[in-house]
């Protein structure tokens, strides 16, 4: 069922710093490699035969927002633009950071990363409440509370506790002034998943609709993977609670922004299959040109050679009507959905160059063509690396990508002339998670700390202490001039001195 109403009104604890070895400003080399990033030098997006993404979200020139920062950034999804490079190219210098403030404990945790527009700060809780917090103060401005959320204990398994609401990071539609999220909650004692609009205002619901695939077991059902916006719909994934139980498929979701038919794609649709998870440790389906989306998938339930290809352990391109154009998987993708080694914990990178990048449980990094190329067809692979997981949404800008492996991350330099991807290096400093590029910095989240790196060598140079988090991969975000990072259930927010 969907509901739509019209709003009647308009749009509208401590904190440790420490300053890195070489804190003042960036060497010379990391400023040569981020304008190597951004310069139409070959693999850049200047090269004939790219694809590219959709454009970034608009810089609004506001006179200069606090901080000092000379633009004010909307960050209106996860990873800042569409294409999900967490990349902002504006000129910000953001070397010489201090805290600013911190938001009061919210009612929930927080899985999904802090969304920016309009000097309003928005986070979802798993408590099934969204807020609006003042960019300025952190100041409460509104909170809904949706509905009540799953306990624990009503699922077949899982690892979010005690309660799971809404996971994912929402998103906002600023010609609409609506943020779409989807929340997990009880009906009946039974549990459900439901998208919901709500006015930028004030919170008033002005979409409510059940998104669950007919069929479908939603207690199996976890929706993890962020939204984002293909044109006039909210596309999101599905996947399974942790520890895989339940007869889940992965799941490709869009609805229109108004409500009404959804479309959808489905993991491991063969009879008797299950699982194939669309969560990529939180990040959002990529929108590439055209519209076209990219996804990468979980480990599948075909453990043999002799068993079908079931898209699971893959990167998917699919139309903007959900319809499979281009695949990739591994030779052995088989043995990888057996050892639950797949894909399908991170977010590949659709370079600009045409190229792709994908990581995930396997340890291996893959060089793809952006046709992807079928079963076994990769350009380049680099395995053995990461000596962990790769989990979450990229960073990249140009031809280099900057990957979220959980023992540090990692920086890969790609050439689309010569096919060819060089690993830059990886960092010692414990963070992880998945980064993202603002300010002529990499910034990664990992111990209950936030790290700035050297695009150029992965040294820190700058770290502060925000605490533990609630999710093995929280990032950070950029807005209003300040960068925003989470901890269990608070918002903190760093401004240039």
């Amino acid at each position: 069922m969907t509901t739509r109403t019209r709003s009647l009104s308009g749009s509208g604890g401590s904190i440790r710093a420490r300053r890195g070895a070489a804190a003042a400003c960036l060497t010379t080399a990391a400023a040569l490699l981020l304008a190597a990033c951004t310069s139409g030098g070959p693999g850049s997006a200047g090269e004939a035969g790219t694809t590219g993404a959709t454009t970034q979200p608009r810089l609004s020139a506001l006179g200069g927002p606090p901080g000092g920062a000379g633009t004010a950034v909307e960050w209106t999804v996860y990873h800042y633009d569409a294409g999900g490079s967490g990349h902002v190219a504006a000129s910000l210098d953001l070397a010489h950071l201090r805290a600013a403030w911190t938001s009061k404990a919210l009612d929930g945790q927080l899985y999904g990363e802090p969304l920016v527009l309009g000097g309003t700060v928005y986070v979802a809780t798993e408590d099934d409440s969204v807020y609006a917090l003042s960019a300025s103060s952190g100041q409460v401005l509104w909170r809904h509370h949706l509905a009540t959320p799953v306990p624990s204990g009503d699922l077949p398994c899982g690892d979010i506790s005690p309660v799971v609401g809404v996971t994912s990071t929402p998103v906002i539609d600023s010609g609409r002034h609506e943020v779409f999220v989807v929340a997990d909650e009880l009906d009946s004692g039974r549990p459900r998943h439901v998208l919901y609009g709500l006015a930028l205002s004030n919170g008033h619901v002005e979409l409510s609709q059940r998104v669950d695939p007919p069929g479908s077991d939603p207690a199996a059902l976890l929706q993890r993977a962020s939204l984002t916006l293909d044109g006039s719909r909210v596309v999101f994934g599905f996947g399974g609670n942790y520890g895989d139980c339940g007869p889940y498929h992965g799941w490709v979701v869009s609805v229109p922004v108004t409500g009404g038919a959804a479309r959808r794609f489905e993991v491991d649709a063969g009879g008797g299959e299950r699982e194939g998870a669309v969560w990529m440790g939180g990040a959002a389906p990529v929108v590439a040109a055209k519209g076209d989306l990219y996804v990468a998938t979980g480990n599948g339930s075909v453990t043999s050679s002799s068993g079908p290809y079931d898209r699971s352990d893959a990167v998917l391109e699919l139309s903007p009507s959900l319809t499979p154009l281009h695949d990739f998987a591994p030779s052995d993708w088989y043995a990888d959905n057996g050892s639950d080694r797949d894909l399908g914990s991170a977010a590949p990178a659709v370079l600009p160059n045409g190229l792709v990048v994908q990581a995930g449980k396997s340890q291996t990094i893959y060089l793809l063509r952006s046709s992807l190329g079928g079963i076994g067809r990769q350009l380049e692979q680099r395995s053995g690396v990461c000596g962990n997981d790769f989990d979450g949404g990229v960073a990249f800008a140009g031809s280099t990508a900057f990957l979220p492996c959980e023992n540090g991350v990692i920086a890969v330099a790609t050439s689309a002339s010569h096919r060819s991807m060089t690993i830059r290096w990886q960092t010692s400093s414990g963070a992880g998670g998945p980064p993202i590029l603002v300010g002529g910095l990499v910034w990664s989240m990992g111990g209950g700390e936030l790290y700035a790196l050297s695009p150029a060598s992965g040294r820190v140079v700058e770290q502060f202490q925000v605490g533990s988090s609630a999710t093995h991969f929280p990032t950070p975000s950029f807005g209003d001039g300040r960068l925003l990072a989470t901890s269990a259930d608070q918002v903190h927010a760093f401004v240039e001195r």
